[in-house]
């Protein structure tokens, strides 16, 4: 899926040449597009085997490992990025990998699908769930035990003194400005640590 509108929000903020982990790297879609824009070096961690199996198959670097027991295998600042996109908030302990993530990287990128996006409250007024481009499944087969909305993130990243250095929200792969927490359906932070 090669192409999502997060991806071209991240290179954007990926040195030419950096290293980068890429968490929850899933197919492996993500480290192929950053290292053809970016010329990224860098890992994928991924526990399913179908999706480490499609990684390898596409030619990246990928370690099977569950990320819910943190990244003691990484040294501190090993990498200059350390990604986590469209797995926020299917993990368990949010709390552990966030810290992790910003132990072993220099930066963090995050992308996560925005809960408080006017059409997933819409469905919730009709006494639905949401199902959407950015939050695909139905409540009985979702991957995602911890939705949020920005302004839900932004809090915890203030609660862990985490630095946000940029935010960019967008709907259909345009950027929102104005009431982003309303009308932008996916997030996209980079964080230090504080």
């Amino acid at each position: 899926m090669i192409g999502r509108p997060d991806f071209d929000a991240i290179a954007s903020w990926i040195r030419s040449g950096s290293r980068v982990l890429d968490l929850g790297c899933g197919n492996g879609d993500l480290l192929k597009y950053l290292t053809d824009r970016r010329a990224a070096n860098g890992y994928g961690v991924e526990i399913n085997d179908e999706n480490l199996l499609a990684s390898v198959r596409s030619g990246a670097n990928v370690i099977q490992m569950d990320l819910e027991s943190g990244l003691s295998v990484f040294e501190s600042h090993s990498f200059d990025y350390v990604i986590l996109s469209q797995t926020l908030q299917a993990v368990h302990r949010t709390e552990l990998i966030v810290r992790e993530m910003l132990r072993v990287g220099k930066e963090g990128i995050v992308t996560f699908p925005n809960f408080g996006y006017w059409q997933h409250r819409l469905d919730i007024l009709r006494g639905r769930m949401p199902v959407s481009e950015d939050l695909p499944y139905q409540w009985y087969d979702t991957p995602n035990i911890h939705l949020c909305t920005l302004k839900d993130f932004e809090t915890f990243c203030a609660r862990l003194r985490v630095r946000i250095v940029e935010r960019r929200v967008l709907t259909r792969g345009r950027s929102i400005q104005a009431r982003a927490n309303f009308f932008g359906s996916i997030a996209v932070y980079r964080l230090q640590a504080g």
